[in-house]
């Protein structure tokens, strides 16, 4: 059996004891991070959390240790991969990463590194004055030349395409240019908590997407609770409300007058003596004092058209009164 190490059980202990003292543990990339940022961003996180950068072997080592009390964080395992390091803290997965995303910076590149996008040289005056440089500038393939003392890009020239490794010359000009198209810092891989992996995907969302998921949510709880006409502290008011309407509604449609709603009926009696108006060919008024002379002459009309009955009545029953005087003399004659 090899031999290992006392500092390294030493530190792979500490890393568990970390990993079972802390709610959240993560896995940070730290690849192509100056040893001088790391320190200050392992400054800034001492409130809170603790950093820690080892061998990749060691860090699968005390995940595994730590897993017997917590199995969930075995699934951190397929993020120690390259240049990483373990973050231990009482931050929650959502802030710790918005905390890392903080620490990012733009850094120029090196040869070799993938152009994150295309690197784009723009027409117009460079910080050189004339000199050797403007030879330096055409080798890499900048339409270089001199203009009023400066050295100038002709037109705008796509020095290397996003994905592409950037040459060396390059690498070694851009910073020269004043442009730094990497940026390094602390890129929250994976997290755990609770049981639970949040990968990158999940962590990387809009900071007030929550407060309006939570608001959409109030929205549609209320508006449902209203629908099915469920009575809580928060919808006694609207469905009080949304009855008072309905009711007002069909009291209107039904023109039962109330106190409430007399002035909605008033209000739809002019609006439909407007329409007949229109629909007619006479004024408002006209039609008011048409309506107001009929109303007046329904009376009269009523009591003409009740008195021919009442006569013929009186006729049938003196018809009546002859026909039995016939059948009695009949009788009275044999």
């Amino acid at each position: 059996m090899a031999h290992v190490a006392t500092w390294k059980k030493d530190l792979v202990e500490e890393l568990v004891q970390d990993m079972r003292e802390y709610p959240v543990v993560a896995v940070v990339d730290m690849h192509g991070i100056p040893g001088q940022q790391v320190q200050s961003m392992r400054a800034g996180l001492r409130a809170h959390a603790k950093l820690k950068m080892t061998k990749n072997k060691l860090m699968l080592l005390a995940i595994e240790e730590a897993a017997k009390e917590k199995p969930g964080i075995l699934g951190l395992k397929d993020s120690v991969h390259g240049q990483c390091a373990i973050v231990t803290t009482d931050i929650d997965p959502f802030k710790l990463f918005k905390k890392l995303e903080a620490t990012m910076t733009a850094a120029p590149a090196k040869e070799g590194q993938l152009a994150p996008y295309d690197i784009v040289v723009p027409k117009g005056p460079t910080p050189f004055g004339p000199g050797p440089i403007i030879g330096e500038l055409q080798k890499i393939g900048l339409p270089a030349a001199i203009d009023a003392g400066k050295i100038v890009i002709k037109k705008d020239t796509t020095l290397v395409k996003e994905g592409e490794p950037i040459p060396g010359p390059v690498a070694a000009m851009l910073p020269k240019l004043e442009i730094l198209p990497m940026v390094v810092g602390m890129d929250l891989r994976a997290a755990y908590e609770d049981g639970v992996i949040y990968g990158r995907d999940v962590l990387d969302i809009p900071e007030d997407y929550y407060a309006t998921m939570f608001a959409t949510a109030a929205h549609n709880a209320l508006a449902l609770g209203v629908s099915i006409a469920f009575p809580t502290k928060e919808t006694i008011v609207p469905l009080i409300a949304k009855a008072f309407r309905e009711s007002m509604g069909l009291s209107i449609e039904a023109a039962i007058p109330t106190k409430e709603n007399i002035d909605r009926l008033l209000a739809k009696a002019d609006a439909q003596m407007l329409a007949l108006a229109s629909a007619s060919g006479y004024t408002s008024d006209e039609i008011a004092a048409r309506l107001s002379s009929a109303a007046a002459a329904a009376p009269v009309a009523s009591a003409a058209a009740e008195a021919p009955v009442e006569e013929k009545v009186e006729e049938e029953e003196e018809e009546v009164s002859e026909e039995e005087a016939a059948a009695g003399l009949s009788a009275l004659f044999g």
